[in-house]
């Protein structure tokens, strides 16, 4: 195992002193990921987070993030995994809604409508709360030092 995530370029980013925010797909976790807790042992395949994106759903939070969990064939298949230890998981959850002026059938984030909330796990099926709708997670972790 690698103590470094790499982005889409192949360039290797150092992962072995310091904490990661980690940008989880609910939708990848529903289809075929592996549940995870606080204090669990991971090891994922880390990339770029899409910003866009996650400006449109986290706001300004968005910068926080350093890397997304992949496991869907969008990284080069030679792309090493990055062992660590959860430290903390928060479900996203936002509101989705048209473009203003756009077609009424496509819905997008709704620009800083995001609520995290704290969880002990997760599993890929977080509820939605109301009119907010589960997105994906935010982990911080760890990576495992050689």
């Amino acid at each position: 195992m690698s103590g470094n995530s790499f982005d889409r370029l192949g360039r290797s980013r150092d992962t072995d002193s310091v904490g990661l925010t980690v940008w989880v797909d609910g939708w990848q976790m529903q289809c075929c990921g592996e549940p995870f807790a606080v204090g669990s042992d991971i090891s994922w395949t880390l990339g770029d987070a899409d910003v866009d994106w996650l400006e449109a759903v986290l706001g300004s939070k968005a910068a926080e993030v350093d890397s997304a969990e992949e496991h869907h064939g969008a990284l080069p298949k030679d792309t090493p995994k990055t062992a660590a230890t959860v430290s903390s998981i928060s479900a996203v959850h936002c509101r989705y809604a048209p473009d203003p002026g756009g077609d009424s059938k496509i819905l997008y984030p709704v620009r800083n409508s995001a609520v995290l909330t704290e969880l002990p796990a997760a599993d890929g099926w977080t509820p939605d709360r109301g009119d907010l709708q589960f997105t994906g997670y935010l982990v911080e972790i760890f990576p495992a030092t050689s």
